[in-house]
């Protein structure tokens, strides 16, 4: 076998169409692109996510019901466990202001629950806006006081 006597095997190469050229290569006249509209016409490369010149998709969902919605009402607290409470002196009053100073919340101005996770051995006197109904037991259990701090649903940061 030579090199000029190679040749790929039989069926394997397709002749290109080539459109365009007349009725008599079987696509003449429109070439294959239907009759009229955009895709009819040369250049025509429209993207996809482009629907007709309605708002696409991608740029109405954040108008979308409950798709990135951000209730501007919400008021969150921040969240400390009973078992954190442990750091404190037995006997010692735990005020926000007290959270902040041991790092255990980030502003002392913030919304403070306490959960009822962990476990407390020692009383406190525990100041906060809300508590848990399990953390409050737990408090309570442990020969502490808990005291719900007034607070109002303005005033405070959202964040």
């Amino acid at each position: 076998m030579k090199l000029h006597e190679l040749q790929p095997a039989e069926g394997s190469k397709k002749r290109r169409k080539r459109v365009g050229r007349g009725i008599a290569a079987g696509q003449g006249k429109t070439a294959g692109r239907g009759t009229k509209g955009q895709k009819a016409r040369s250049g025509a490369s429209i993207p996809p996510y482009f629907e007709g010149g309605q708002l696409p998709l991608v740029r109405r969902l954040p108008f979308a019901r409950g798709v990135g919605f951000r209730n501007p009402w919400r008021v969150r607290f921040e969240p400390v466990n009973v078992d954190r409470l442990k750091r404190f002196a037995p006997g010692s009053v735990v005020t926000p202001q007290e959270l902040a100073d041991a790092g255990l919340i980030p502003d002392p101005d913030d919304l403070v629950v306490i959960l009822g996770q962990g476990e407390i051995d020692r009383p406190l006197t525990v100041k906060a806006h809300r508590f848990s109904a399990s953390a409050r037991a737990k408090i309570e259990a442990a020969g502490g006081t808990v005291e719900v701090l007034p607070w109002q649903r303005g005033g405070y940061r959202t964040r």
